[in-house]
């Protein structure tokens, strides 16, 4: 059987290690990652390998050659441009007329390749993908399959909701020649985003085999350093280079130890490498071959590369260095730095936490670096939590951070293109919106700047003035030394997931457009924006109708910038209205959880005494509304999303109905009453805005106090949801409490189950694999329908160390024993 290496890869998260050679030749204690495939290929019995290639070339064919050394005949594959996985191996098509082996050049691996084969064959499979188990699935592509091995199902790249199970694809793959005619010509086409869910689907037997042994993809500096750690530990079936001197230290030919120099194993040193006298060197340590540490320098943890010279006095812990670098006197490399080929490091150099040197640079002496000099990209957890960025302000959130993450969004968007920010009345919010501006302006993009204005006014404003997408910055709400930076998109929904990450990428790469003086952006301020907001909420809505009801209603503004708008429209529909905090407070632009609850009594007391048609309590940004009935009875959160549901489908046009897969199934009860389909989204908020872009949704909600009314925006507006609950009610006559009592019993169930970021996957898989002859539904976590209209949701948390779960049924009694069959399940597999 022949063999395939894919070596095209760039390897773009490890530069500034990759910015000028293959990440397959990136040296894995002080040998080429490739070298290490080449050698486990050779040891199953692989005599001919075919390496396609695409990012620098030449640099792997002139080390392997025609691969005599490694007792291999190699050729080589050039992709003129990038083909993808599937493209890449096509160009082998020609001599590749039986089952083949493709194996990626770039990982670590010591699996058992005749094992595989052996499994390929007993199961006359078209395609076989070894598998492992890992820990952490978010950043591979997740496999289901099923007792015989059979695969169900991909998810590339998931989030924490799509986490099903904690196999993943290796990149190792056996595969049978006829697999080439699905595979197109022209342009990019990969195996598993493209080739491997067409076959799938067209009902091809493709199999995955769990394999026993070590893999690691190599894809970020954690990894790169941990695959240094596993070879050292002996967690690899691979021996590092060189002589054991005993201790673990592996020594190459020619190298010195000073013995007054102190050595700890396990670590490697290169050919001819020089330990001077006073020096520390300790565990995890690799250093290339020809590399000097002059007398007093301390390193542990660290990865140098050939050639490269060490100051006397110097400390590096945790770090990579180049290879041709020259470090002066008492540098100081913190954990997380790298720095790239032939740089030149001054004297008393401080290079701080997670600093990226791109190669060719020189850094003068006595400086200290927080910044990374060139800017490529780097591996790191994601800026954007479930809804923003947010932390506390100028400790995670600080102006220069803030002005970066602009400038980061600013160069996604065109040139010259326009994005409306606004803020909250606090003077954190406006520093920070500050720094937003500057950082747009220095990418040449223009601002519309609203000032101090609700979120959903923003959101409208893009879509008036047709900008390419906005940033609100506000106090977060039951925390005020947090703050929260939320990006919109030119719809004036949250931006995608997709963009997220793009936006992450010009972060850490601080890769940011940098406009010449005559494209600097500019800052406008649009006149009329509260106008037309006004003008078109109120064309949404049968305005006679409710001016006929005359409501009386109590409004608590909650010291928010809503208090500029919203007594304006309930005087234009003939509303008699007690308002309560009606001006922006800078002291009480968020509460407590405490407070929230005290001032909803208090709307209640209000309610009663003054025996209003109903009160309405508003969030500080604008989106979110607690309500009193007429009754004074304060409505739950869940229980005010069906009462919306309900009137929605009684009143209005028939259509959609989109909810979170976390919502009570009395909406299905709902719309099947009144002829209206109900679509289940995934619980972020996002997910619910991207499913009221849809033409055919007419309301869309979640449990947390937010409603959507996609006519008039696909965002969540706290003003529009007062002034359609007024409507509906003006069209039923009938009172809020007695729309509140037609609705269905509800008997909801939730809990918070403790659980490390390590064990999410195991449990997810665990409970997929417990299902029995239960439905169950992944559209966001692992949803159990359950006997009658009982079901459980077990969801992972994107943000924390924690599992949701939900339970549902016909009464009180049972949702809770339900809930407590899950938990007392999840304890047990974490105890497994």
């Amino acid at each position: 059987m022949k063999a395939v290496v894919m070596a095209g890869g760039e390897g773009t998260r490890l530069r500034p290690l990759t910015s000028n050679q293959p990440k397959p030749m990136l040296p894995v204690c002080n040998r080429p990652i490739m070298e290490y495939i080449l050698q486990l290929l050779r040891q199953h019995g692989f005599e001919e390998v075919l390496a396609t290639l695409q990012f620098l070339p030449t640099v792997i064919r002139n080390y392997f050659g025609d691969g005599s050394e490694w007792g291999l005949s190699m050729e080589y594959l050039i992709e003129e441009k990038p083909l993808g996985t599937a493209g890449g191996v096509k160009n082998a098509q020609e001599y590749l007329g039986e089952p083949f082996l493709v194996i990626s050049g770039d990982a670590l691996t010591d699996i058992d390749l005749t094992d595989v084969i052996r499994f390929h064959r007993e199961k006359q499979a078209m395609i076989t993908i070894a598998l492992v188990r890992v820990d952490n699935p978010l950043e591979f592509g997740i496999v289901v399959t099923d007792e015989e091995g059979r695969i169900e199902r991909f998810l590339e790249k998931p989030n924490w909701g799509q986490v099903f199970s904690d196999t993943i694809n290796t990149g190792i793959y056996v595969l049978n020649p006829e697999i080439f005619d699905f595979i197109p010509t022209t342009g990019p086409f990969d195996f598993s985003h493209d080739l491997f869910p067409l076959l799938l689907e067209r009902g091809f037997s493709i199999y995955g085999y769990v394999a026993e042994g070590y893999w690691c993809d190599v894809g970020n500096f954690e990894q790169y350093i941990r695959a240094h750690k596993d070879i050292l530990e002996g967690k690899v079936g691979i021996q590092p280079p060189g002589f054991n001197m005993g201790g673990d230290v592996w020594l190459g030919e020619g190298a010195e130890i000073d013995p007054g120099a102190k050595v700890t194993g396990p670590l490697v040193l290169g050919d001819n490498s020089k330990i001077e006298e006073g020096c520390v060197i300790r565990e995890f340590t690799a250093l290339g071959h020809n590399v000097v540490v002059k007398s007093g320098a301390f390193v542990h943890r660290a990865i140098v590369y050939d050639n490269t010279y060490i100051g006397g006095a110097s400390h590096l812990r945790g770090c990579v260095i180049g290879k041709n670098c020259d470090l002066k006197s008492n540098v100081r490399l913190e954990e997380g730095v790298v720095i790239g080929d032939d740089c030149r490091i001054g004297d008393n150099v401080v290079v701080n936490h997670d600093v990226k040197i791109y190669p060719f640079k020189t850094v003068d002496a006595g400086a200290t670096v927080n910044s990374s000099i060139i800017w490529e990209s780097k591996g790191q957890r994601s800026l954007f939590g479930k809804r923003s960025v947010s932390g506390i302000m100028n400790i995670d959130i600080t102006p220069e951070h803030a002005l970066r993450i602009a400038m980061a969004y600013g160069s996604v968007l065109p040139r010259n293109s326009y994005v409306v920010t606004s803020r909250d009345q606090t003077r954190a919010a406006r520093t920070i919106k500050r720094a937003v501006l500057a950082g747009l302006n220095a990418t040449g993009v223009n601002a519309y700047d609203l000032e101090v204005s609700p979120l959903p006014v923003n959101r409208f404003t893009i879509r008036a003035e047709r900008a390419s997408g906005g940033v609100d910055i506000r106090v977060s709400a039951f925390d005020p030394q947090s703050i929260e930076m939320f990006f919109f998109d030119e719809e004036g929904i949250d931006i995608s997931l997709g963009m997220q990450r793009n936006i992450e990428k010009y972060f850490y790469q601080a890769n940011f457009r940098r406009a010449f003086h005559n494209e600097i952006g500019a800052i406008s301020y649009p006149p009329h924006h509260l106008e037309y907001y006004v003008i078109s909420l109120m064309k949404q809505v049968d305005v006679g109708l409710i001016q006929e009801r005359r409501f009386k209603l109590v409004a608590d503004y909650a010291y928010g910038s809503v208090a500029s708008i919203l007594p304006g429209i309930f005087g234009k529909l003939g509303c008699e209205v007690l308002g309560l905090n009606a001006y922006p407070d800078e002291t009480r632009a968020t509460l407590s959880v405490e407070e929230l609850q005290n001032s909803r009594n208090r709307l209640s007391d209000m309610v009663k005494a003054s025996r209003a048609d109903l009160g309405i309590l508003l969030d500080n940004s604008g989106e979110r509304i607690y309500l009193v009935d007429d009754l004074g009875r304060q409505i739950s959160l869940q229980s005010a999303l069906i009462l919306f549901v309900a009137l929605v489908c009684k009143v209005g046009e028939k259509g959609k109905i989109a909810v979170p897969v976390s919502v009570s199934n009395a909406v299905e009860e709902i719309g099947g009453r009144y002829g209206c389909q109900v679509e289940r989204t995934k619980v972020a908020r996002s997910a619910l805005m991207d499913a009221a872009m849809d033409k055919g949704v007419i309301f869309a909600g979640a449990s947390g106090g937010g409603y959507i009314f996609p006519r008039f925006l696909p965002s969540y507006d706290a003003m529009m949801s007062v002034v359609k609950l007024m409507e509906a009610l003006a069209k039923t006559r009938k009172t809020l409490s007695a729309e509140l009592n037609d609705l269905p019993p509800m008997h909801l169930a939730s809990e918070e189950v403790a659980s490390s970021w390590e064990n999410k996957g195991l449990i997810m898989r665990r409970l997929s694999e417990l299902a029995g002859e239960h439905r169950v539904e992944m559209i966001d976590g692992v949803k159990f329908y359950l006997d009658g209209k009982a079901w459980a949701l077990v969801l992972p948390d994107p943000d924390e160390p924690l599992l949701h779960v939900l339970a549902e049924a016909e009464s009180e009694v049972r949702s809770f024993e339900i809930l407590g069959n899950f938990m007392q399940t999840i304890e047990g597999i974490m105890k497994e």
